[in-house]
């Protein structure tokens, strides 16, 4: 898995554009100590004449924290159209010149004991980093289907990106790094396949795209969203259903998606070679497609894209 300590230098934090190393909390924050925030993972991409950054589907990202934070009575300061106004300051504040990651966080900012939402202060930050791939894995990951259970919604719902929900994700991925894996595939309390620790997951049976239904227990992500959508562009049959943990082992083609995974092709799990054991052609048609989007070399979905000139400082 990729990993990058490198932040650009430049943050969001309590109302304005600040050094990063100025954006400090105290170690008595709520969230901290009870998981009581909400975040996003937004991905800018360079274009291919290397002169913008694409910002992939911003409005569709903040409306899910909005809706994220609401879970947790968190009043965001700032409405969608000035997140993205935001975002696009960032990339120009920083001087960001390749593909980069951006998280946001709604979280409570209050400093009592008890793991109470109601009259809580809320903050929120926003930072970005250098991103590339999430996974190093061009000839495919290998998965192990989980001992941990993903929880339902009743228990702590999977939709919204909830901070102190990916404990539950933490223990899948550990779990998975000590077998070997390079990540966990998590059923939900039904047994039915939900997702992975921190992506979505689609598989391919006789010429189908299947993808879990949104109350499989699932974060509902945009990236899976958008391939439902450029699956059928394709003239590809496409199917939300539930998905049973042997189904896994029989199907033609498995991948997962996210903003951090993108397009990741699965060619094991639990040891078993899916299909051949190599990357399949529906997953490498989908991938090229997502890419040559998020570049700008699609005109058709030039909609789904914010662009910020490269190395244009404010």
């Amino acid at each position: 898995m990729a990993q990058d300590t490198h932040f650009h230098p430049h943050c969001y934090f309590e109302g304005q554009i600040r050094p990063l190393e100025e954006a400090k909390i105290s170690v008595t924050t709520h969230a901290l100590q009870y998981g009581t925030g909400c975040f996003g993972g937004i991905r800018g991409y360079l274009s291919s004449d290397q002169q913008q950054i694409h910002l992939f589907r911003l409005t569709d990202h903040f409306t899910r924290l909005h809706r994220s934070a609401r879970l947790l009575k968190i009043k965001i300061p700032l409405e969608i159209p000035e997140l993205i106004a935001l975002t696009c300051q960032l990339v120009s504040q920083n001087q960001v010149n390749g593909d980069v990651y951006f998280r946001p966080f709604a979280y409570k900012a209050g400093m009592q004991l008890g793991p109470n939402l109601h009259n809580v202060p809320d903050g929120f930050t926003m930072y970005c980093l250098p991103l590339g791939n999430y996974f190093e894995s061009d000839q495919g990951l290998s998965l192990m289907v989980s001992s941990w259970t993903r929880p339902e919604d009743n228990s702590i719902p999977s939709r919204g990106k909830i901070s102190g929900a990916y404990v539950n994700s933490s223990l899948a991925r550990d779990e998975a790094d000590t077998y070997g894996f390079d990540d966990a595939i998590m059923l939900n309390k039904r047994g039915k396949v939900a997702e992975a620790s921190a992506a979505n997951l689609f598989m391919v049976r006789d010429g189908v795209l299947i993808t879990a239904p949104i109350s499989a227990d699932i974060l509902e992500g945009i990236t899976r969203r958008t391939l439902l959508e450029l699956a059928q562009g394709l003239g590809m049959v496409t199917l939300e259903r539930e998905i049973d943990r042997t189904e896994l082992y029989i199907c033609d083609e498995l991948f997962l998606c996210g903003t951090g995974a993108q397009l990741t092709p699965v060619t094991r799990v639990d040891k078993r070679p899916i299909g051949s054991g190599e990357v399949g052609n529906v997953v490498r048609q989908l991938r090229n497609r997502f890419m040559a989007i998020v570049r700008g070399e699609v005109p058709e979905y030039q909609h789904w894209l914010t662009s910020v000139p490269v190395g244009v400082p404010v």
